[in-house]
């Protein structure tokens, strides 16, 4: 029960460093302001953290904390295309995710590992093309580690204009999908790709809220 309930305070602390820390960034957050709306108090605070820095870090490690949910797709295109999507619809409704990749934009806080979520980003995504290649989902020039770090540089740069212009960021990154896609793969699977804006909440809970089903893919021939 004690084990519970600490990891419950910590979590909560983190839920609430994420309101304060995309509220206000790393410099202006207080931790008192933490203290306040995770309502624990400071010397709890201080058993989880040792420090605002220790604190910040660990809401832009919650970017990478446990992998994406997707349901598990036909085309291993489709889940490099579904880990953005995601991405942006967790953004949309999850502060902590919107904290985290501020602190990571930021460039105050001058010792906080910000490389981690890029290069884990790009992991995760390389992973994907290269599983994709050896299923002939690609086309034959394509180096499974380019587009995994084109796409990962672009979405940030997406999510900054996104918030600088007020734009739509899950309409943004649909519309980066679909433009590259198709450079990327064989055109049996480009046409079968779901890139349309609200990807990421079918990639989810499937289209009426229910696992989409998981289908293996033979090897694939054309346009190679």
């Amino acid at each position: 029960m004690k084990q519970d309930r600490a990891v419950r305070t910590r979590q909560a602390i983190l839920e609430a460093a994420g309101v304060v820390f995309e509220d206000r960034g790393y410099d202006a957050a207080k931790l008192s302001d933490i203290v306040r709306i995770a309502n624990v108090t400071k010397g709890a605070l201080y058993f989880h953290f040792d420090s605002k820095e220790d604190l910040a870090q660990a809401v832009i490690d919650a970017q990478m904390g446990e992998e994406p949910a997707f349901t598990p797709q036909e085309f291993r295109a489709q889940q490099f295309v579904d880990i953005g999507m995601i991405f942006s619809h967790r953004l949309r409704h999850d502060v902590l995710m919107r904290a985290s990749t501020r602190l990571t934009l930021e460039r105050n806080g001058r010792d906080l590992d910000r490389a981690a979520p890029y290069q884990g980003w790009i992991d995760m995504h390389t992973a994907l093309m290269v599983e994709a290649k050896e299923r002939g989902e690609l086309l034959a020039h394509v180096d499974p580690v380019g587009p995994a770090r084109l796409v990962v540089g672009s979405f940030a740069g997406l999510n900054v204009m996104s918030q600088t212009l007020g734009l739509d960021l899950d309409r943004e990154v649909s519309a980066l999908y679909t433009s590259v896609m198709p450079s990327l793969v064989a055109s049996a699977v480009a046409i079968r790709l779901d890139t349309a804006p609200g990807r990421g909440g079918r990639a989810l809970h499937g289209p009426d809220g229910a696992h989409l089903c998981d289908c293996s893919a033979s090897r694939l021939t054309a346009d190679h």
